[in-house]
């Protein structure tokens, strides 16, 4: 049987950091298998459900590059399809008449807080007939759950759970409105899907046993289940808001690359021997269910920034240099095309910064001319001696018919040797002239990708500054 799995997320919100992991596990043992993978929109909940939200997933979805085979199919118009199955389920008798009220199941609930019933629910209304229906009062329908015997849940991840049946409740299929409810919804569109695995988080294990009731009372054989541990913070806790970013929306807007979030969303829970870094082909070949740790996984921000300038680091300069170039844009306003002098910023920049975020910081001087100088920086290389020293590497870069790293470094070079100096006595002045700060990549290549025009007024100004400064500032 081939391979079908789909990823339901509800419109209530962003896609959450395990959400979008629940989706590349089902996308990824999709295409390991050469299976399809089905987007369907569990939007039943009309009062919290959103366009927005649903459009923050999707975007999301489409973000990490989890394509769709199938879809989206949305819940709130499959009605005719429930309306059928929950006749199907009366005509085999497997459903019935509740009029508990919400007093009454008040009172059930306390008396299980108690101790002294198996479930909330005490089946009161589980035999009853025409006769004994009250006349115009509302009520729900609940699924006859086997009163005797286990559930068992052979899971792919966490292994063989056995449910004790009469623990378990009569639980409700359709509310008073005649709408129904989650559980009855998910099992009747797997079976309408064809879905042949369920990849979810194990917070949804306590669901399994009643949803493989529902599947035998339709006479199907239920898919295969795999429950996948949840993601916790760094103190041991379900990860939330207290965490930081919980929206994978969020990590992108951080400056994380999709590539290296899917990377080390992946390895939250799933390994491949000693393995950090996979390209997505390697993922899609190893990945499978059996190297799933059922255990909780724990974020670490350090981590994920690490795995992120691994990518930085080593994707095509084109591909860092388009990622970069949506930054400069949306965090500072700056537009660039991706040509040659952006590719040359991502070269030098790739491997000093962590995020998209922190390269964009770094690029920023290269478009904009400092606005003033760092007051430690001035304190440390604007000294006296500077100006003479900067005034003179002005004068050699200027004379330069051909103004490259080479010819940079060796007029520099030259000077630093004709002054019996070290490079950084002359480099440092002239960085912070052209950057504002005494941090740059390295200053030959930061000369050649501003360009000689650039780079003299650069030096110009800081001359200028120089010479205004008293004379303690400089002394």
């Amino acid at each position: 049987m081939a391979v079908r799995v789909r990823f339901a997320p509800s419109p209530t919100g962003y896609l959450h950091i395990g959400g979008a992991r629940t989706a590349l596990f089902n996308w990824l043992y999709a295409r390991h298998h050469g299976g399809s993978f089905v987007l369907r929109i569990e939007d039943t909940d009309k009062e919290r459900s959103t366009d927005e939200a649903l459009q923050a997933i999707l975007s999301g979805m489409r973000w990490l590059g989890l394509d769709w085979d199938e879809g989206p199919f949305f819940q709130s118009r499959r009605d005719d399809l429930y309306r059928q199955a929950l006749a199907d389920l009366m005509a085999r008798g497997m459903v019935y008449r509740c009029y508990a009220t919400a007093a009454q199941l008040e009172e059930m609930r306390e008396l299980k807080m108690k101790g002294l019933s198996r479930t909330v629910y005490d089946r009161r209304w589980r035999d009853s007939g025409p006769d004994q229906w009250p006349a115009d009062q509302p009520y729900t329908l609940r699924f006859k759950m086997p009163l005797t015997g286990e559930t068992v849940v052979d899971d792919l991840i966490q292994g063989r759970t056995v449910f004790q049946n009469e623990e378990m409740e009569d639980f409700i299929v359709a509310r008073s409105d005649g709408s129904p409810t989650y559980n009855f919804c998910v099992v009747v569109d797997d079976m309408d899907l064809a879905i042949t695995h369920i990849i979810r988080g194990v917070d949804h294990l306590a669901n399994t046993p009643l949803q493989i009731n529902l599947y035998r009372a339709f006479g199907a054989t239920p898919p295969a289940f795999a429950h996948v541990g949840l993601i916790h913070g760094p103190d041991g806790k379900k990860y939330s808001k207290r965490h930081g970013a919980v929206a994978v929306t969020a990590w992108r807007d951080l400056g994380f690359l999709p590539e290296a979030t899917a990377n080390y969303l992946v390895r939250l829970g799933w390994s491949h021997g000693d393995q950090e870094i996979f390209s997505r082909e390697e993922l899609v070949r190893h990945f499978d269910l059996d190297a799933v740790n059922p255990s909780a996984s724990i974020l670490n921000p350090e981590k994920l920034s690490w795995v992120n300038q691994q990518y930085l680091m080593t994707l095509p300069l084109e591909r860092t240099a388009q990622a970069l170039a949506e930054v400069l844009s949306a965090r500072h306003g700056v537009e660039t095309p991706v040509d040659e002098r952006l590719l040359a910023m991502v070269e030098q920049l790739n491997t000093r910064s962590r995020t998209l975020l922190e390269m964009a910081d770094g690029a920023l001087f290269f478009f904009r001319k400092p606005a003033g100088y760092e007051e430690k920086a001035v304190k440390k290389h604007f000294k006296a001696p500077a100006k003479d020293m900067l005034a003179s590497a002005r004068e050699a870069l200027a004379a330069l018919p051909v103004f490259d790293r080479g010819t940079i470094g060796q007029a520099i070079t030259t000077l630093c040797q004709e002054r019996d100096l070290n490079l950084g006595k002359v480099a440092q002045p002239i960085r912070v002239a052209v950057s504002g700060t005494s941090v740059s990549p390295p200053i030959f290549e930061t000369l050649e990708i501003l360009g000689k025009e650039e780079s003299l007024a650069r030096m110009d100004a800081a001359l200028a500054y120089i010479g205004q400064m008293p004379p303690e500032a400089g002394a």
